[in-house]
């Protein structure tokens, strides 16, 4: 019997799931808070999907939740040493998730769109909108990382999120961007029942006020 391409992705979403599990699991054996606090959160992450249709109807696709869980793993890898050893891994990671920021921005703004006529972006000026909103997000998540750097050093605990410098900072906004971009030239279809989805939302919400 044919396997469907549906439970084919969602497979493989569980099976990550049980990698982060694994590495969570080497983090605690090891006594590597960073390895465990990143574990721990990118866990969490994968179960957005199921408590986004559990509590408000929403659905995304499983495709995009695959893309969502495996984006979060591979971080969760690269904080076992592979950061520190493959020199593009960072710069993997960063583009992904730019990618998913830029996704969430892109249905947020579209359902908003589509919902009411009081509020509404050009489709010619999304491009521009996702690439600021992404670079922003992620100039904010660099100053996460150094606050937390510094916050660590101050509780004399392990490093959680690390910090290479201005130059790294350069580099990961420039990869941030190409998430961007990516999202805006070749991302927009695939997210389009996850539009609808929130637009639904949005449109129950209303009715019930």
């Amino acid at each position: 019997m044919a396997v469907s391409r549906v439970a084919v992705e969602r497979f493989l979403a569980r099976l990550l799931q049980g990698g982060l599990v694994a590495i969570l699991a080497v983090g605690v054996l090891l006594g590597s808070v960073s390895v465990v606090v990143n574990a721990v959160l990118a866990l969490l992450v994968t179960f957005l999907p199921a408590v986004l249709r559990r509590d408000a109807g929403i659905h995304l696709d499983p495709g995009l939740a695959l893309f969502l869980t495996g984006a979060v793993f591979l971080h969760a890898v690269g904080m076992v040493g592979v950061y520190d050893r493959v020199w593009w891994w960072d710069h993997l990671t960063h583009t992904l998730s730019a990618m998913i920021v830029a996704g969430v921005a892109y249905t947020v703004v579209r359902a908003v769109d589509e919902h009411t006529d009081r509020f509404h972006v050009p489709q010619s000026r999304l491009p521009v909108y996702l690439l600021v909103f992404t670079l922003a997000m992620g100039v904010l998540w660099e100053g996460l990382e150094l606050g937390a750097r510094y916050l660590t050093d101050w509780l004399g605990v392990g490093v959680i999120w690390v910090h290479y410098g201005p130059y790294d900072t350069e580099l990961d906004l420039l990869f941030n961007a190409l998430g961007a971009l990516v999202v805006a030239l070749f991302g927009t279809e695939r997210l389009q029942s996850t539009v609808e989805s929130v637009r639904g939302w949005l449109d129950r919400r209303v009715a019930l006020e």
